[in-house]
């Protein structure tokens, strides 16, 4: 409000929200939207057993299993009668304070009673003055969102890559596009990513078919939710978020090829790289901030060096480190595999490592093919001259790499191998039952 924009935000609170009073509350301290989570969570009939990341749900809510699925008892209409009740509740608070709708009551910190808690022993030494204190404004201030925001999507810069790539959109073929970049460009290649999947569908285009070459500093989440068929190589720099939800597309990023640092002692993109990625290809040269390939779920993923939280929550996918980690790696990884070089036991999650949820494991005769082929790629897409002096010394190398294979992940390939040997549908019933048995599901 003092900026002048209350009107232009919309604002949520969560956390814990069960009741028309909490909804309430949150609506006199100046909220518009309501944030519910734990709660229909419990309705649908989550028993907050806390292994959504293991696949093991005993109710069947977060589980991809056929079998434990059965146990799910939920329906919409829970969900529905318990926000009913809810809206029932608000009115009726609503009716005690003497307001006909929420709009009225937003940011009406005035109409709170908060002595009660202000005065309770457990509160002894909380001061509630920043939360409840602050600049008296004239009632003709807006106190909630009352005009849309302008976001200037027609001066996007997808606009000119969409422009330059509608005959490949509409008729198929290739195309090869060159442009500068500065970084307040962001969410590059998501608007043309869009298109693709609007007149292509969830496969996209043949690989290759729109390749991006861009020059300069990327902003937030460049190329995120990139789909098939789209290249976009960035010669530079960029923000967090890259590859955010990469969706079968590649990302290349590289130095400048006129800089003069050396690429693997360098940072060349931030924090939380490949966010939630489900599939496609990123070759990073340099090395990036922390928390990389966070819930991974199915994309392949090089670079030189990665920051604290790597892999984390990451359950499907392959990751190529080719330098130093921060701590912590590995934590709540369930599926997938990371090949790490030089990786020291003590940079891994140590409950992990403890419970034997991770094995650190040296390379055997496939992985090897596996990384040889990754820094080939990671070479000839990059350039990199790490890649190169890994290659040139092949035997070595492969000795000083490290397998991160999740336990339980290494029994489901396991079963599952050896059911396609034995010729039964390794998605049937009779394996998924092989696979509780190993998994202890």
């Amino acid at each position: 409000m003092l900026n002048g924009m209350r009107d232009r935000v919309v604002l949520q609170v969560d956390g814990q929200l069960k009741t028309g009073r909490d909804v309430i509350i949150g609506a006199l301290l100046g909220a518009e939207e309501f944030g519910f989570a734990t709660a229909p969570l419990i309705v649908e009939g989550c028993i907050m057993m806390r292994v959504c990341h293991l696949d093991t749900c005993p109710v069947g809510v977060a589980t991809q299993n056929p079998e434990l699925r059965k146990r799910f008892s939920g329906k919409a209409d829970y969900v529905v009668n318990f926000f009913e009740f809810i809206a029932q509740e608000v009115r009726e608070y609503l009716a005690e304070l003497g307001f006909r709708s929420l709009d009225e009551v937003t940011g009406r910190k005035d109409l709170l009673n908060v002595n009660g808690a202000i005065n309770h022993w457990k509160a002894s030494g909380l001061n509630l003055s920043p939360i409840l204190v602050g600049p008296d404004f004239s009632d003709s201030e807006p106190r909630r969102a009352s005009r849309e925001q302008e976001h200037e999507l027609d001066q996007h810069f997808d606009n000119e890559l969409i422009r330059q790539s509608i005959s490949v959109l509409e008729h198929g073929g290739r195309v090869e596009i060159g442009l500068p970049i500065r970084n307040t460009e962001r969410a590059v290649g998501t608007m043309l990513g869009h298109q693709v999947t609007l007149r292509h569908g969830e496969n996209g285009l043949p690989a290759g078919s729109i390749d991006v070459t861009l020059t300069g500093s990327a902003g937030q989440s460049f190329g995120a939710f990139l789909p098939g068929g789209i290249t976009l190589r960035l010669e530079g720099d960029s923000n967090d978020y890259v590859g955010k939800g990469l969706s079968g597309g590649q990302i290349v990023v590289r130095p400048d090829r006129a800089s003069v640092f050396t690429a693997e002692d360098n940072v060349i993109a931030g924090n939380v790289i490949g966010y939630g990625a489900t599939q496609g290809s990123m070759f990073i040269r340099g090395i990036v901030g922390e928390r990389f390939l966070v819930r991974n779920s199915g994309a392949t993923a090089v670079v030189e060096g990665v920051g604290d939280h790597a892999l984390e929550y990451m359950t499907g996918g392959l990751a190529v480190i080719l330098g130093g980690t921060g701590r912590n790696l590995g934590a709540g990884m369930s599926g997938g595999t990371a090949y790490v070089y030089g990786l020291r036991d003590e940079q891994v999650n140590r409950d992990s490592l403890a419970s034997g949820e991770l094995s650190l494991l040296p390379l055997g005769s496939a992985d090897r093919e596996i990384v040889r082929d990754l820094l080939e790629q990671h070479r000839d897409q990059t350039d990199s001259t790490l890649a190169a002096s890994l290659l040139a010394d092949l035997d070595t190398t492969m000795q000083n790499f490290v397998k991160v294979l999740p336990r339980d992940y290494a029994a489901v390939l396991a079963t599952r191998q050896s059911a396609v040997a034995e010729g039964l549908d390794p998605d049937g019933d009779v394996v998924w039952n092989r696979i509780l048995e190993v998994t202890n599901g």
